[in-house]
């Protein structure tokens, strides 16, 4: 965790909150923001930012300030963050992937007493019930909206009452293995994360950002718009993120910067090569969960560096970027105060010992949980939800719930969110290193593993993978694909594989493995199953043996587990 004197190294104030960040781009004619159809200096961002806040004053009642934002990528996004800000609201970003039941759950878990969206998520919101009247629903692209924002046109300004400790973002976390939380981060925690992720990713003022994740998660606030901020640096917004336009659009801007999960990532891959792919300005990215083939592969084809992190919304997640770190380590512990747990015994776990081809030899006695014994003070909480904060912080530690393992020469390691852990025969299996193994099969564009329960006892490994065409998938070269993948142990190797033409995914473009470990084998895609001992053979799985397959279940009293 960065101290005080940290941060005065790096060059940030001793003081710092979005809002005065914002403020002092106040007289700024460097670019700002940009869209494919209109650009804003900083000093216009500032005004747009200030008469949001101004109206959003204006609409203010009783109660907690939070303003939920339902957009896509747009500029009004961009400038209700810096209106919020400046008066000290909240936005509570509304992830448009939900369905309406999850929707409704959400909006009105956050207290929101306004709304800002489109016609479009109108649509969406009409027929549930948010407790909200109809005036307080702000649409951008209702002509009654900018006439709104003229007669709010005022100098900006902070209001007295905004301060380091403002709540500013109430963050969904993705949910991709279990019910999601809202993540509280005050304008004083997202500040230093910006003055953080300058100094260890080397942003500046002449970086061009392009914006292609989503707005509403951590992702894009945190590593890319909080930063562009503290620099003056210039952001570039597209709507939703784009595979096949992503090159364009970062010719287009000039982009020098962007950031990524890994799914997009992948996406990326998948699109066809051009000799002409370096022909961009890219420098570098950040992003989590890509695999080392997939960052491999866009540093050859695109030029340009990404910078695989380590990070939760939660904010109390510390690593050090390391240039001799070896492939798929994160880099070193950022102090003594991080290490991987045994919840259980609460002892450090062992350091791990690799094979040649980077496999843990030691698991069971290696990987365990990641802890930042410091961590405490950097977590600001779940919103209503003192269960979830209780689960964080156990024994005076902030408990990450993500999987690690330390190798013998310190370098730290991602092994999968908590829900990742699969026990096969007695032996913990880690799902995320599974998918490094499959995703490096070329026609593979993303993949979801995730423990599936055995008729008798534990579990076993399904894998969902995500393929252009699941009719023409050569499932027999696939299967010796994986019998010639030295590093995939027989145990890890899925029993199940289920082809998709798409996956379902977070509004974050993160696999929803809950959804898909939810519906087993029942499913419309194409399953097959491997189902006896020896080399893995799959056969695809009929209605009358996905059946048989189930009443294993009854018969030995585990038909519960369905």
């Amino acid at each position: 965790m960065s101290t005080d004197s940290d941060a005065e190294s790096r060059g940030a104030p001793q003081r710092a909150d979005i809002a005065r960040l914002l403020l002092d781009r106040l007289g700024d004619e460097h670019l700002g923001l940009r869209t494919r159809d209109r650009d804003w200096t900083w000093d216009a961002v500032v005004r747009e930012s200030a008469a949001r806040g101004a109206l959003a004053e204006s609409m203010r009642r009783e109660g907690p300030f939070h303003i939920g934002v339902l957009l896509d990528n747009v500029p009004d996004f961009v400038f209700w963050l810096g209106g919020a800000a400046l008066v000290g609201a909240t936005v509570a970003g509304i992830n448009p992937t939900r369905g309406a039941a999850e929707l409704e759950a959400e909006i009105r878990y956050v207290d929101c007493q306004l709304i800002v969206t489109d016609t479009a998520g109108m649509a969406r919101l009409r027929g549930l019930d948010l407790g909200l009247e109809a005036d307080r629903f702000l649409l951008i692209d209702d002509p009654a909206y900018a006439q709104a924002l003229h007669k709010h046109r005022v100098e900006p300004a902070v209001a007295p009452t905004v301060g380091e400790q403002s709540l500013f973002l109430l963050l969904f976390t993705s949910g991709t293995t279990g019910a999601s939380k809202a993540v509280k981060c005050s304008q004083g925690r997202l500040a230093w994360t910006a003055y953080a992720a300058s100094a260890k990713f080397g942003h500046h003022r002449g970086d061009v950002d392009y914006c292609c994740m989503p707005l509403f998660h951590g992702n894009a606030i945190m590593a890319l718009w909080a930063p562009a901020l503290a620099n003056g640096a210039t952001i570039c917004l597209t709507p939703k993120f784009s595979a096949s336009g992503f090159l364009s659009d970062v010719r287009y801007f000039g982009a020098t910067f962007f950031t990524y999960v890994g799914k997009a990532l992948g996406y990326l891959m998948a699109t066809p090569e051009t000799p002409h792919d370096g022909d961009n300005r890219l420098e570098r990215a950040f992003g989590t969960e890509a695999s080392p083939e997939d960052r491999a592969e866009f540093e050859r084809r695109f030029g340009a560096v990404l910078y695989e992190g380590y990070g939760s919304s939660e904010g109390a997640g510390a690593v050090e970027l390391a240039p001799d770190a070896p492939e798929g380590a994160l880099g070193r512990p950022a102090h003594a105060g991080i290490a991987i747990i045994d919840p259980e015994t609460l002892r450090e776990c062992d350091r791990a010992r690799l094979d040649e081809y980077g496999r843990v030899r030691n698991p069971d006695q290696a990987i365990g949980e990641i802890v930042n014994k410091a961590g405490v003070r950097a977590f600001e909480g779940y919103y209503k939800n003192d269960a979830a904060d209780a689960d964080r912080i156990r024994h005076g530690w902030y408990w990450t719930g993500d999987l690690g393992y330390i190798d013998e020469a310190g370098f730290i390691y991602f092994a999968g969110r908590h829900g990742d852990w699969i026990r096969v025969d007695g032996e913990n299996t880690s799902a995320l290193v599974i998918e490094r193994v499959l995703r490096r099969h070329p026609e593979v564009i993303a993949v979801g593993v995730y423990g599936v329960p055995d008729p008798r006892s534990g579990d076993q490994v399904m894998a969902a993978i995500e393929v252009a065409d699941p009719a023409s998938f050569d499932i027999a070269a696939f299967t010796e694909f994986l019998s010639t993948q030295a590093d995939l142990g027989t145990k890890a190797t899925p029993r199940f594989l289920r082809l998709s033409k798409r996956l379902p995914v977070t509004g974050s473009n993160k696999v929803l493995k809950r959804e898909l470990q939810h519906q087993l084998w029942r499913t419309d895609d194409p399953v097959y199953h491997w189902a006896a001992r020896g080399e893995p053979e799959y056969h695809p799985m009929s209605s009358a043996e996905k059946a048989a397959l189930e009443a294993e279940f009854d018969r030995f009293g585990r038909g519960r587990l369905l």
